[in-house]
């Protein structure tokens, strides 16, 4: 890699070289991975890599066709000739036998070459990996090189892209990162017409399967965008590679590959128009583009209302889609030939400038004569800042206030003045021993010393003084400004000389050296936030370091404010002391808005600008965490992009701290819950375990009791009969109990068979019977039900507890029903009664654990039963929920009630073997009964 300096050239850096060797070292073991790359199907992806194949094969490679999907093309098909085949493997899924690509085959088989047909392929369930381009990964990572092809429509970034223009969203993608990181891509590209061509001919797809792409998908305004989206990403796929190259080979000069834009805005009143004649030149060539500003020495004495325009005029160009930036150095022609070189920008933009001496180049002169090889631009000035530039030239005045690092020091030249005098007093005794060569370098030491110390004005001021000190004291006649000999006169010159030469040298240096303390400083302020926010685990800490550091760092008052439950931003518990006239003033609608929209808003922005307060949204990967607050000391502050950039950095740094104490907090609570879950489903299967003996001895005694003989006493045998009910109960509770220990602890494992839902309809009310005395319940399971996989013994228990509990909570003669029908992927099955209905605002919480519907109930039970329903339900993969209210019947007069219904998921049922000939032949009454009889005949065999 290479760093731009201020001499225009390019040096190679040593720790980008460094990073570069150890990728190259960390890759050296790893497969190449090409591409062929196309915008549809039937393009010729998959036939250009078997020529390819066949190509390297013939020279000697080792090839291996691992997966080809030919789509039933004979000249695709055919180029399989000559290439050895990969058996595929058959995965089992739905009882179906499905072929996928044999990854452990093939790494056992370990080729030089493998062929992976369609990277964005969904492996079976049961694969290894879900997607075919982990395979691929695992082959690159297995040191075998691969071919692979893929069409845009697959690309993630563009996804939605061709949904929106085909009308048809593909499921299977792949991430960008994986396109981007493949060694090569091949385009595979065919005009509209002839692909169209290709496809009337059954040559894409088969006849009728083409007929109804040709519909659809394969429209030729589809096809072109889809060829436009191809050509374009191998387009900036490309361009990152030759910038890649150019920096690894420390290339400086500029390759025109693209009409990338480099504009450089100044003081100059027509930047604006700069920038905006730049951002129309960008539009027109669909290209990007940067601005960027040139601080030099001199500019950073400019008055302050100078360097806000630029500043604004950095903002504009920022608005209107650049990249901006804010460059340090000596010379604005070298530094942006530099910047250029470096981005690869083939054009340089700038404004008309005028020359300050006849001798003097423009800045499109330097340009030119630096970077020979890049095209520069000027752009007219327009009249209202040609004349706004006359009245800056005509009315120069100087500022009232100045940046403080460009204030005139006046007291720089005071001891400009004492330096000198100093040392022409040290040398007046001196001289009868030395020789006046020597004197003059006392003189030169005193310029090197005021330059460093006081900067170009004292310094050119002493050099001044110094000669006319030396001529006064030291040259003969002395105490006069004659001069005796004419070789002083170029004594004089040389001195005047060498002093401005050192004084631009060393106010060079002080310029930079300050630069490069400014920017230590923000890394420094950087890290050390971050070091602290890494440490912090609670949100108080945060809102104090957060504070502490942005008030150091940016000279600015500030206030965290993050939300409540509701969403609300709310203000912090503790206000520091020198932070309350600012929050008595903020304006929470600001920051609310701020918040709501995750954009920035006040002082700098586009939102309110003319507030005084900026607030900056604190944006974390999963949500946006608060706002920040700030009011900043000088308005121009929150304009230079440094400043904004280090400001969002550290805002950045704030949000991922929110969210990771966050996070820390949920991760607490969940591990207390788990906790006491766990303690309690271990109480509950112990008590359980420990009851369930002793009460199944119990419900054998009671009844038996009442089975003796001789008969019991009529109110012995009322008592026995009420005992014996009562150890059912509980022997049902602690079923209950133990069950729901069970399921929560995962130790059930669902029998799932393929079955009809109807048979478990009638079990579950035989099993009811006794719960449902005196309800009557009306059974609406539609007609030809297919085929469901479910765990009958469980959902039986589902059934039975519903039915229960709206027996229980009804009053004797209720209606109640039970639908099934199928909605969707789903089969729904509904349990609802004309009783009291559901208490609002209980209608998920009485899926818990020990919640009942009626808190003081004199009904029997402890909650359990429908918690039980909810976890045999969701481990079929469906959901239950409950509400009030439902019809009977085709009744439209809303009745009140409870109505309990869930969902099982409906797969695709298993297909029936055909019958043999020899074993059915049908009737003509059969033949004739068309898909009627058929289903009849598949429900009898299931």
């Amino acid at each position: 890699m290479s760093s731009p300096n201020s001499s225009g050239d390019l040096r190679p850096d040593p720790d980008a070289l460094l990073a570069q060797l150890q990728v190259q070292e960390s890759l050296a073991g790893r497969g190449k991975l090409r591409i062929y790359f196309g915008a549809s199907a039937g393009v010729g992806k998959t036939y250009a890599m078997l020529g390819a194949a066949h190509k390297l094969h013939s020279e000697g490679r080792e090839v291996l066709a691992g997966v080809i999907e030919s789509h039933g093309r004979a000249e695709t098909a055919a180029m399989l000739n000559g290439l050895e085949l990969l058996p595929l493997k058959q995965v089992e899924y739905r009882d179906k036998q499905l072929p996928e690509f044999d990854l452990d085959a093939a790494l056992q088989r370990k080729p030089s070459l493998i062929l992976v047909d369609e990277l964005a392929h969904s492996n079976a369930p049961g694969s290894r990996h879900p997607k075919r381009w982990q395979d691929v990964e695992e082959l690159l990572n297995a040191g075998i090189d691969v071919f692979t092809t893929l069409n845009v429509q697959h690309l993630e970034s563009l996804n939605d892209v061709v949904g929106g223009i085909t009308g048809i969203r593909v499921a299977e993608t792949l991430p960008d990162t994986v396109f981007d990181a493949a060694d090569e891509v091949v385009l595979v590209d065919l005009p509209a017409d002839e692909l169209l061509t290709r496809l009337k001919l059954g040559k894409v797809y088969k006849l009728p399967q083409a007929e109804r792409a040709s519909r659809n998908f394969f429209r030729k305004g589809n096809l072109i965008a889809l060829r436009e989206l191809a050509l374009r990403r191998t387009a900036d796929r490309l361009q990152g590679d030759v910038q890649a190259y150019r920096i690894e080979k420390s290339i400086g000069a500029v390759w025109q590959t693209d009409a990338a834009l480099l504009a450089c805005v100044g003081p100059s009143p027509s930047a604006e128009h700069v920038i905006r004649s730049t951002a129309r030149l960008a539009t027109q060539l669909n290209a990007e583009w940067h601005a960027i500003y040139v601080e030099t020495p001199s500019l950073q004495r400019l008055p302050s209302a100078k360097r806000e325009r630029i500043l604004k005029t950095l903002k504009l160009a920022q608005d209107l889609g650049a990249t901006t930036a804010v460059l340090a150095g000596n010379e604005v022609a070298a530094v942006m030939a530099s910047y250029a070189r470096s981005h690869n920008f083939s054009k340089i933009i700038i404004g008309r400038s005028q020359r300050r001496y006849p001798w003097q180049a423009n800045h499109s002169a330097r340009i030119a004569k630096l970077a020979n090889d890049i095209d520069v631009i000027e752009i007219g000035v327009p009249p209202s800042a040609a004349s706004e530039r006359d009245d800056d030239a005509t009315g120069r005045a100087l500022p009232r206030y100045l940046p403080m690092q460009s204030r005139i020091e006046w007291w720089g030249y005071g001891w400009a003045l004492a330096v000198c005098v100093l040392v022409t007093l040290l040398a007046t005794p001196i001289l009868p021993f030395f020789d006046l060569a020597n004197i003059v370098m006392l003189y030169l030491l005193a310029e090197v010393l005021i330059a460093i110390r006081y900067g170009r004005g004292p310094a050119i001021f002493v050099a001044l003084l110094s000669i006319a000190s030396f001529d006064f004291f030291f040259v003969p006649p002395r105490f006069s400004f004659a001069v005796s000999d004419f070789q002083y006169l170029l004594t004089f010159g040389v001195m005047l000389a060498v002093g401005l030469t050192i004084t631009h040298l060393t106010t060079g240096l002080r310029y930079q050296a300050r630069i490069a303390s400014d920017r230590e400083a923000r890394s420094r302020a950087l890290f050390e936030f971050a070091r602290e926010l890494s440490a912090v685990l609670q949100t108080e800490q945060i809102f104090e370091t957060s504070r502490r550091f942005l008030q150091r760092s940016f000279q600015a008052k500030t206030l965290l404010l993050v939300p409540d439950d509701a969403g609300r931003l709310q203000m912090p518990a503790v206000i520091p002391g020198d932070a309350a006239d600012m929050a008595a003033a903020l304006d929470m609608g600001i920051a609310q808005w701020a918040f709501d929209n995750a954009g920035s808003a006040g002082i700098g922005t586009d939102t309110l600008p003319a507030s005084n307060y900026l607030y900056v949204p604190l944006v974390a990967p999963m949500r946006t965490r608060g706002v920040l607050a700030i009011l900043p000391h000088s308005r121009r502050w929150i304009l230079i992009p440094e400043q904004q950039q280090q400001l969002y950095t550290f805002a950045t740094l704030t949000a991922i701290a929110l969210e990771r104490v966050h996070y820390v907090e949920v991760a607490q609570d969940a591990l207390v819950r788990m906790e006491s879950e766990r303690l309690r489903n271990s109480l509950l299967s112990a008590l359980s375990h420990d009851l369930r003996t002793p009460l199944t001895a119990l419900v054998g005694l009671s009844e038996s009791l009442l089975l003796s003989k001789p008969p019991l006493q009529q109110n012995q045998e009322v008592l026995a009969a009420a005992l014996h009910s009562e150890m059912l109960r509980m022997s049902a509770l602690v079923t209950n109990l133990l069950d729901m220990a069970r399921i929560q602890s995962g130790e059930v494992k669902l029998n799932l068979q393929w079955q009809p839902f109807e048979e478990v309809v009638g079990s579950a009310m035989r099993a009811s019977a006794s719960a449902l005395v005196g309800h009557p319940v009306e059974i609406r399971v539609a007609h030809e039900l297919p085929l469901i996989r479910f765990d009958a013994v469980l959902i039986e228990r589902v059934l039975c507890n519903l039915l229960e509990n709206a027996a229980k909570y009804t009053a004797p003669g209720s209606h109640i029903v039970l639908a099934a029908v199928v909605n969707g992927r789903f089969l729904a099955v509904t349990v609802a009664d004309d009783g009291p209905g559901l208490p609002v605002g209980m209608e998920d919480a009485i899926f818990e654990k020990f919640t009942r519907g009626e808190r003081e109930s004199a009904k029997p039970g402890v909650g359990l039963g429908l918690a039980i329903c909810r976890a045999i339900v969701e481990a079929h993969g469906g959901t239950i929920h409950a509400h009030s209210g439902h019809q009977k019947g085709g009744n439209a007069e809303q009745r009140k009630g409870a109505e309990f219904v869930f969902t099982i998921p409906l797969g695709a049922p298993p297909s029936m073997p055909e019958p043999e000939e020899s074993d059915f032949t049908p009737t003509t009454d059969e033949a004739d009964g068309g898909d009627d009889a058929g289903e009849d005949g598949n429900m009898e065999k299931a």
